[in-house]
């Protein structure tokens, strides 16, 4: 059963590739090369009707062989690495065949069975044995090839649908990897507000209601326009606002236009978010926060700076920035080319900067 199953697997291919061969393809390719042995040989034989009752007793030996081969000798002996017992069982195949051919010629077609041959040849002799033989095995080789070509093709197809769908799903994560610390400190402000009865509380629900439902909904593609993604960041910074108060002195900044571009979505917030995490949570005095998003033609610039963790904290800070710029990297490694995209991470007079050009669609 199971043989049965992977030859019908194999036979008819897997309809979910690309590269499908069904039964028509077979019926084609063979009649297309019975066509081409029958004029082939009939020119030869100057005797077209001789031609076509070989070709029709010869083809079912190569129809058969050549299946064989491909489903039952290949898989139960090459994927094994039995390559000895695999030439053995396929040379004596290819031998019973050619007796088989022999007997039916002999008592079918004609007393001479190998016309084509130096001398008039009647009984079964080494030399028809062997170029026989080589002859099945030729066209043995030619089918295996077809196949081994179209499973190479298709293993390829399969394997780059599967790197396409890994990076895809692997890109989906790291888009997602923005801090729980960040909702939890949020809530627990919108809590403190609404205990106060602030006049801020509906508006800071709901700034915290668009960002989360950009981040579920709104984050699938590969780039999301540009307009989407600088309110979702100043959203963000809304919302840390009112979580540092007057504790942060924060500057953000917009050049240019940004209507009808497009990038990574959840690129830069980790750049921010970071800015947050080992800025102004890190300091107790007042933290200085600046962003500039700049839009020139088809590049965007962002240039971000914060103020440097105290020193009795800041050897608790990694000092490449931790998860999310390690985040940010990899995403552009995998999300762009090396020639869209320039990053600049450094300390200068006692701020954290960060420089990114990126490409924009």
């Amino acid at each position: 059963m199971p043989l049965r199953n992977s030859f019908k697997n194999n036979f008819l291919l897997n309809a979910t590739t690309g590269y499908k061969i069904n039964l028509t393809h077979h019926v084609i390719f063979w009649l297309v090369y019975f066509l081409f042995n029958f004029l082939r040989w009939g020119s030869y034989y100057n005797d077209y009707f001789y031609s076509f009752k070989a070709n029709l007793l010869g083809f079912p030996i190569h129809i058969s062989l050549t299946y064989f081969t491909i489903y039952v000798l290949i898989p139960m002996f090459i994927y094994k690495r039995k390559y000895v017992l695999f030439t053995l069982s396929l040379i004596s195949a290819i031998f019973i065949m050619v007796i088989i051919k022999y007997e039916l010629t002999y008592f079918l077609i004609s007393n001479n069975v190998w016309p084509e041959g130096p001398e008039e040849t009647t009984s079964l002799g080494v030399n028809y044995v062997v170029v026989m033989m080589l002859g099945e095995l030729y066209v043995i080789s030619f089918g295996t090839a077809i196949k081994i070509t179209i499973d190479w093709l298709r293993e390829r197809q399969l394997a780059a649908s599967l790197a396409k769908s890994n990076l895809e799903t692997e890109l989906r994560f790291l888009r997602s990897q923005i801090s729980p610390h960040f909702f939890f400190n949020t809530l627990n402000n919108i809590y403190s507000l609404s205990l106060e009865k602030s006049e801020s509380t509906p508006e800071t629900i709901l700034k915290l209601s668009d960002l989360m439902r950009y981040l579920l909904y709104e984050t699938k593609e590969k780039r999301q326009p540009l307009v989407k993604e600088i309110k979702f960041i100043q959203n963000y910074l809304d919302l840390e606002r009112i979580r540092y108060n007057k504790k942060l002195d924060l500057k953000f900044e917009v050049t240019g236009n940004p209507k009808g571009k497009k990038i990574a979505p959840m690129l830069l917030i980790h750049f921010i978010e970071n800015g947050f995490k080992h800025g102004a949570s890190k300091n107790i005095g007042k933290v200085k926060i600046t962003i500039d998003l700049t839009i020139e033609g088809s590049f965007l610039y962002f240039r971000m700076s914060n103020t440097l963790p105290q020193k009795e904290l800041q050897n608790k800070i990694p000092n490449a920035g931790g998860i999310g710029i390690e985040n940010v990297e990899k995403r552009l490694k995998l999300g762009y080319g090396a020639q869209d995209y320039a990053l600049k991470i450094y300390e200068e007079d006692g701020e954290y900067k960060v420089y990114l050009k990126l490409r924009l669609l």
